[in-house]
């Protein structure tokens, strides 16, 4: 028998239905389009099982450690399709992601339909298409029992320290808050950045220019000594260096020409595409995954419905052979064999944990120019930077000339330096995008007389560090090895939602909160918030995931210790809550009323609490209009309202339009309009500049509820 693909006939063993096990939708659907009738492919739509939501859902007996999985309430019905196709299949195949999330929703299909490991064909693709499921039907394996245990690990660790400590920074400091191992290393990250801004001094210091034929450079030398940045200190001494610079006759003292050449970038893996994106596209890491996993999973193109590039979670370099081929043909073709340069790329100090490939196109002949027209704007906009930055990986550095001139007075032992460029072979460029603008020099002759025709001081001030992006953020715990591609984006947009971090024309800024949290763990909990200690813990899990370390030893070395550590700490911390009184009394009980922090804000409550329960909101009830925003669904005036959950967006012409918005206001104005800024997830926007801000929360909620829209 064979079943078909729709562009190649593929033969297979024997006859009979055929089940295939994917946890994405989108994904389900696009292998479907390649397999003929004689299977049916089903999508988890995600974990299947999880630990319970509202208990820790952990047993431990005689040191061991049980996980309490449940079949979560949205999987139920997916879970009984599963076992109606599972009795007229002929065999199974789970098909999940080839990392550990995906091999764990592999043993948790297993563990619901009954299934051993040796029942059940595991296959595994970095790409969805028809030869890559070809070649994977082919090759099928066991599930990996280590993998597994690996993830499993790391969702109990997650628990435990989420369950234990969460409770206690909702006593000690305000209701709502919560703590997470690879959470709260990262806001540390935050936290300590802004403590730098916030103690740093500014210093002045001064450079000196002049410029000669027309071209400008910098005074390097004074008194025949090299300048260091804080050579000139004082705006006095600035002023008689350009005033005895004036004066002087100078000539050509030397120059020096070489090479440069500027390598080619390597293609992307998850965390650099996102700092790419971020940096280019001015995309979030959360947005840029969202793309790029539906690039993944399938999107038309002309040739049908296909996955357009390689699996995106993921921190291998490494490059298929058959891909390579593509590349250096496609680049051999387009520009010749002058820009053409194999290579292969390694990370340094690797721990890749899965042996996934870089992010790549997974059809050369698919162009983004092709792809206009099929592909939304966004997709698009990703996918011709992912294109762009493969080719480019295979093609050779460009080169440039570098070429500086000094000029001398031998009256004062002055130098200036004047620095030009020029582009000899734009390599790579070709296709990646344009170098740095040349600089040209003008011809000099060594000895050469010339007259200074301006100089002049300027003042600088030492700055602090730069607050991070979330590019930024994500760069760095990558270095220091705390998470894993897969927790990056997810870790950062938890930050937002937890109301730690706001970010502000693209800089993180972390909240009052962010610093009490971080105070009370430093403090108390160091190890949690130690990225040192975190990366070890992801190098345990590693281990783990290899068969070289035991899970429940992994489980058993951390969480004893933390247990013990826990018990002391809650009696030793004190409260760090703070009620402010207002000034008047209870109306239930005559007791004294109090500014609280709340879980979901500030409001007032009595100070007899919890003997009496009366509490009111902080601020004004009247619904108040958002100036100049209309709702995207109507064309109604958008407002400000409030309920149990906080604040948020709505019409007014409710209930006629059932238009929300998730967003609460901010007392920060946009500095373009003057109009209101509003929270999205810890990004501040304005919603008069941004109206596709809202278009966007319309495309959402239609997503998710299409049948009233």
């Amino acid at each position: 028998m064979c079943y078909y693909f729709r562009q190649k006939r593929v033969e297979v063993g024997s006859v009979g239905k055929k089940l295939i096990v994917v946890e994405s939708p989108a994904k389900a659907k696009t292998i479907q389009n390649f397999l003929g009738e004689e299977f049916q492919v089903i999508a988890t739509k995600g974990h299947i099982r999880d630990l319970p939501e509202k208990r820790f859902g952990i047993r431990i007996e005689n040191g061991h450690f049980y996980p309490q999985y449940q079949i979560t309430k949205n999987h139920r019905e997916i879970v009984k399709q599963l076992r109606e196709a599972v009795k007229g299949a002929e065999k199974i195949y789970i098909a999940t992601d080839e990392d550990r999330e995906g091999e764990a929703i592999g043993f948790h299909i297993l563990e619901v339909l009954g299934k051993r490991p040796e029942e059940v064909d595991r296959i595994v693709f970095h790409e969805i298409t028809p030869k890559a499921i070809e070649r994977a039907l082919a090759n099928p394996r066991r599930l990996d029992l280590n993998r597994v245990d690996a993830q499993q690990a790391r969702r109990l660790l997650d628990r435990i320290v989420g369950y234990k400590l969460s409770p206690l920074l909702a006593k000690k400091i305000k209701k709502g808050l919560s703590a997470g191992r690879v959470q709260s290393a990262t806001l540390k990250l935050v936290v300590d950045r802004e403590r730098e801004i916030q103690q740093f001094k500014s210093r002045p210091y001064y450079t000196i220019e002049g410029k000669f034929k027309g071209v400008e450079g910098k005074l390097v030398k004074w008194g025949g000594k090299e300048l260091e940045k804080f050579s000139i200190g004082s705006k006095e001494e600035a002023r008689g260096i350009v005033e005895r610079l004036k004066e002087l006759s100078y000539q050509i003292g030397g120059e020096e020409k070489r090479e440069q050449v500027v390598k080619a970038p390597p293609p992307f893996m998850t965390s650099t595409l996102q700092q790419t994106a971020s940096t280019e596209l001015r995309f979030s890491p959360r947005r840029t995954m969202e793309l790029a996993q539906r690039l993944y999973e399938g999107v038309p193109t002309p040739i049908g419905e296909v996955g357009v590039i390689t699996y995106m979670r993921t921190d291998s370099l490494h490059i298929a052979p058959e891909a390579r081929e593509e590349a250096i043909q496609f680049i051999r073709e387009r520009f010749g064999e002058e820009y053409l340069e194999p290579k292969e790329f390694k990370v340094k100090g690797k721990r890749a944990q899965e042996a996934h490939e870089a992010i790549r196109p997974t059809h050369i002949e698919l162009t983004p120019e092709q792809l206009k027209g099929y592909l939304e704007e966004e997709e698009w906009k990703l996918y011709n930077l992912i294109f762009r930055r493969f080719i480019a990986s295979q093609m050779k550095g460009a080169r440039f000339a570098s070429h500086s001139i000094y000029i001398d007075s031998d009256q004062e032992g002055a130098q200036f330096k004047l620095h030009g460029r020029k582009l000899l072979f734009d390599g790579f460029y070709k296709i990646y995008g344009k170098p740095a603008e040349e600089v040209v020099l003008p011809p000099f002759q060594l000895g050469e007389k010339v007259p200074i025709e301006e100089v002049k001081y300027t003042q600088h001030f030492t700055k602090p560090p730069d607050r991070y992006t979330e590019a930024g953020l994500i760069k760095k715990m990558e270095e220091l090895g705390i998470g894993r591609p897969s927790t990056y984006a997810p870790t950062i947009t938890l930050l937002k939602k937890r109301g730690y971090i706001n970010l502000k024309k693209r800089a993180i800024h972390p909240t009052e909160e962010a610093f009490k949290v971080i105070g009370l763990l430093e403090e108390h909990f160091p190890d949690i918030v130690d990225s040192k200690f975190t990366a070890n813990m992801e190098e345990m899990l590693d281990q783990v995931a290899t068969g070289r370390e035991d899970w429940q030893e992994v489980l058993r070395n951390f969480y004893f210790p933390f247990e013990e550590q826990l018990k002391r700490k809650e009696k030793e911390i004190p409260s760090q809550k703070v009620e402010i009184p207002i000034g008047e009394r209870c109306p239930e009980c005559g007791g004294e009323l109090v500014i609280r922090d709340g879980k979901y804000g500030k409001f007032i409550g009595c100070s007899n609490f919890p003997n009496c329960r009366y509490r009111r909101s902080l601020r004004q009830k009247e619904v108040k209009k958002l100036e100049g925003v209309k709702c995207p669904k109507c064309g109604g005036e958008l407002v400000v309202r409030h309920s149990k959950k906080g604040e948020f967006l709505g019409c007014s012409n409710y209930p006629k339009c059932r238009f929300i918005a998730p967003f609460s206001v901010v007392e920060e104005s946009c500095n373009s309009c003057g109009g209101e800024l509003v929270n999205r997830e810890g990004e501040l926007k304005c919603l008069r500049c941004e109206p596709e801000v809202l278009e966007q929360v319309l495309k959402e909620e239609r997503k998710k509820a299409p049948g009233k829209n």
